[in-house]
This record gives structure tokens, C-alpha cells and sequence, in this order.
């Protein structure tokens, strides 16, 4: 089995004052993606609704068009679903990701080798 990497790479796209998309963002789209909810997507992410519903708003507000449509509903009712544009840009950014990570690697190598050993994480 491949060792983990000691160090992780994270991309966040900056639009004006609000992150557009991040890791957390990316994950929270492909959760709805997955689910169908954002209340699921954030269950599956240990997040409050609240919170995730304030993401998908932001994310929506730095697009021309909505990443996230929802349905209000109660149970067997509403969701939320990913619109062309949402799955366009997960696809963009998880593609980004990728190609970043590829090229990071040798420059990451060189630091991990120069850095103390990683403390375990409590």
C-alpha cells in the first residue's frame, strides 16, 4: 500500500471577497451531487445545515448562473440537485486539483524531506 503524502495540497478560487470553491465547496457539491440533499450532504460531512445551506448560497452568488437549484419540501419532498453549470465547475475543480497535486509533487518531496517528522494529530 502507497504511503499517505505528508503534506496535502489545498486550492481555494478566490472571486472578489468570497471563496468560489475550495475543497470543502468542491465536497459539499459532490455530496448534493450524490444525495440529492444539502441537509444529507452536510450530515455526511459533520456540518449544520445552516452552514452548508450559507455555502450554496455563495457559491450561487459567485457564478452567473446557480451551481445548486433546491426544491423546498418536507419528508419525500424537495432536494437539491446540481444544476449544468454546478457539475461543470466540480468537474473543472476537481480536474484543477489533480493537475496541481501532479505538479506540486517533486516541490512537495523537497519540503517534506526538509521538515520535522509530522506530529500525530490528536
Amino acid at each position: 500500500m502507497p504511503r499517505a503524502s505528508p503534506l496535502r495540497l489545498f486550492l481555494r478560487l478566490e472571486l472578489g471577497p468570497d471563496i468560489a470553491i475550495g475543497p470543502g465547496k468542491a465536497d459539499l457539491l459532490a455530496g448534493i451531487a450524490e444525495t440529492g440533499s444539502i441537509a444529507a450532504a452536510a450530515r455526511r460531512m459533520g456540518m449544520s445545515y445552516k452552514r452548508a445551506w450559507l455555502l450554496v448560497e455563495t457559491m450561487n452568488g459567485c457564478f452567473r448562473e446557480p451551481l445548486v437549484l433546491s426544491a423546498r419540501g418536507g419528508r419525500g419532498a424537495g432536494g437539491a440537485r446540481l444544476t449544468a453549470e454546478g457539475e461543470a465547475v466540480l468537474a473543472a475543480y476537481r480536474s484543477l486539483q489533480a493537475d496541481a497535486e501532479k505538479a506540486a509533487a517533486p516541490h512537495a518531496r523537497v519540503i517534506a524531506r526538509l521538515a520535522r517528522s509530522p506530529r500525530p494529530r490528536p
